[in-house]
């Protein structure tokens, strides 16, 4: 099985032909803050369309939602919405494929896994005014990564099983740090992170702590969905369904945030926040 082949397993769940890809739409959500909660306001189709549009996160300024397309061409291209003009811009037009938009540590590049021409998958750093890959790390067969900070990146490698592993740039480190990861592993601070090891049933989450050279079990979910992000704010959340649940760490239970139903959202595949807590960005399953 080839890398190019893998990866598209990975991130089109299975679905290797157009027609076969999951039919996707990015949301866009305001959040208004009550005395005792938090309410969701103005929903907003953004991609509004039938096809594949995934993996959305904002820019820096929190103006803009980047996202991946796949069009009649089945190539795989950043997009740029801008909130406020309510406008879609291309980004990249490559014969390589980019996944997983995301600002760089120093906020400069959109930093992505690319199928490369050789079939290569490896992190680069791609300037979003040009659409050109700039620079790129020489490690291969990424599926899905994270930056700890400028100089340590966390990635889920397409070995068997799949594992996690990190990778610091300064020393060429490369370690592994467990297998049958979730795809799903955030930064908590510059040194450390949560992550989540799924098995047939559940979904057992971990801090992992640089400085002690650490983990520990912080909870877990009996389902495995892998969808999950570290909030500032909530803390470890995860989506299940149409809803986003939290989990309180003072009560050790979890707790519905934000149930989406009414706003006829089916199945919540990512989510995102603004780094204000102003706006809800997530990603409907049809």
């Amino acid at each position: 099985m080839n890398k190019k082949f893998s990866i598209l397993i990975l991130i089109f769940s299975c679905y290797l032909l157009k027609s076969q890809l999951p039919n996707t739409d990015v949301w866009l959500f305001k959040i208004d803050k009550t005395k005792t909660d938090y309410k969701l306001s103005s929903p907003k189709n953004v991609t509004n369309r039938t096809g594949y549009d995934n993996q959305p996160s904002f820019s820096s300024d929190n103006k803009k939602i980047y996202y991946v397309s796949i069009k009649e061409d089945n190539q795989a291209d950043f997009y740029c919405y801008d909130i406020r003009s309510k406008k879609t811009f291309q980004i990249t037009l490559t014969k390589e494929s980019e996944y997983s938009p995301t600002l760089s540590p120093d906020c400069k590049f959109l930093n992505s896994v690319v199928v490369e021409s050789d079939s290569a998958q490896r992190i680069h750093f791609i300037n979003p005014l040009t659409g050109l890959s700039e620079k790129k790390y020489d490690i291969d067969s990424v599926g899905y990564y994270t930056f700890l900070n400028s100089d340590t990146v966390l990635y889920y490698k397409l070995t068997n099983p799949h594992s996690l592993r990190y990778f610091v740039k300064s020393t060429s480190e490369d370690k592994w740090l467990g297998n049958n990861p979730i795809r799903a592993f955030k930064k908590i601070n510059r040194h450390s992170f949560i992550y989540g090891i799924k098995d047939s049933a559940k979904v057992t989450f971990y801090k992992y702590d640089f400085v002690l050279h650490k983990s520990e079990k912080y909870t877990d979910f009996s389902s495995i969905n892998e969808d999950a992000i570290w909030h500032e704010q909530f803390g470890l959340m995860k989506s299940e369904g149409n809803k986003l649940l939290r989990f309180d760490d003072k009560k050790k239970e979890w707790i519905l945030l934000f149930d989406l139903s009414a706003f006829g959202i089916k199945k919540i595949t990512r989510f995102n926040f603004d780094s204000k807590n102003k706006y809800l960005v997530l990603v409907d399953n049809l």
